[in-house]
């Protein structure tokens, strides 16, 4: 599986973003997918996944909203009142263990996009 992060880019806080995380080379069904966030020099923190369930960090209930389009096989992540300590570098994984991939285990990772919050 090769994933594709996209949508990252630079907003002012209390703005929007949607990241989109598109795979390819089979089906994301099944899996658990979703997204962690690392700023350099921190150790890479879980943001939210999507299985059957949804989940998400305490930091981000309420303001960020994940969701699956089986059909086009891509994960969504719907960033609203963006904070300054939102601010990383966001990476999309894919595991076929729910537990392994909360514990930043997944299978399958993304190149990474960059999320800017300016103050």
């Amino acid at each position: 599986v090769q994933l594709q992060a996209s949508g990252g880019g630079l907003v002012q806080a209390g703005g929007s973003l949607r990241l989109s995380c598109a795979a390819s080379g089979r089906t994301l069904v099944g899996y658990t997918v979703g997204w962690f966030r690392q700023v350099p020099g921190k150790e890479r923190e879980f943001v939210s996944g999507v299985s059957g369930s949804t989940y998400y960090a305490d930091s981000v209930k309420g303001r960020f909203t994940i969701s699956r389009d089986n059909a086009k096989n891509t994960v969504y992540l719907q960033m609203n009142n963006l904070k300054p300590e939102d601010t990383a570098k966001y990476y999309c994984s894919a595991g076929s263990s729910t537990t392994l991939f909360l514990r930043g285990l997944g299978d399958y990772w993304g190149q990474g996009t960059q999320v800017t919050v300016s103050s």
